[in-house]
């Protein structure tokens, strides 16, 4: 039963939400917007099972001393620190919350991102080689699109600005295309295995063969 009735649940709502899409009657749309708002209520209490989860863990690695369990005290207390502001001062521009937000969270999703270019920048430098045809083309492509990003670009030829969103335009926003497309038809697919209960992966190990 506890495997049986959460596969029920998730087809009934799953065949009904598709048959209310294309049914546009006022009885259909008002029980859209009552999933919708059952959907918000769901996922208030699964953002509080998550923050307990994060918590418990860190917790868990804080009390046994863990290997780098500093940096679990660190978050434990970041958390409670934000959580305490936020309800007790509110969330208001100029408000500690948002103090927190702007100049700690802010300057650390920087710096994260910047590190993150210099990965990104390593991983190229060590793909484009022009050990083949396709991988020649793709290291002339990328060079040209990188020129014609900043003002070097122009300063060498007034064309490779051009070129570049040429290539932006046309044969990397077909091939976006075409990834989308992809990505849309294996989300169907998905979507009508996970309804048919074809897909159990997502009950854990109630519902796990």
């Amino acid at each position: 039963m506890k495997r049986e009735l959460p596969l029920f649940i998730c087809a009934l709502m799953g065949i009904t939400m598709i048959i209310q899409y294309f049914i546009p009657h006022p009885y259909s749309i008002k029980f859209y917007q009552t999933v919708i708002g059952w959907f918000i209520i769901i996922m208030t209490f699964a953002f509080v099972l998550g923050i307990m989860s994060i918590a418990r863990v860190h917790w868990n690695k804080v009390s046994r001393k863990q290997k780098d369990w500093f940096y679990s005290l660190v978050a434990l207390i970041s958390l409670s620190v934000t959580l305490f502001v936020g309800f007790a001062f509110g969330i208001e521009r100029g408000k500690p919350f948002m103090l927190i937000f702007e100049y700690i969270q802010v300057p650390m999703e920087s710096t994260m991102f910047s590190l993150l270019a210099f990965y990104i920048a390593s991983a190229a430098f060590r793909t484009f080689r022009a050990r083949t045809f396709e991988a020649t083309l793709l290291l002339i492509a990328a060079v040209i699109v990188m020129l014609g990003r900043v003002p070097i670009g122009y300063m060498i030829s007034s064309k490779i600005p051009a070129i570049s969103g040429w290539i932006l335009d046309i044969p990397n926003l077909a091939a976006k295309r075409g990834i989308m497309i992809g990505v849309g038809l294996g989300s169907i697919s998905m979507g009508l295995k996970i309804i048919l209960g074809v897909e159990r992966s997502w009950l854990g190990t109630i519902g796990g063969e």
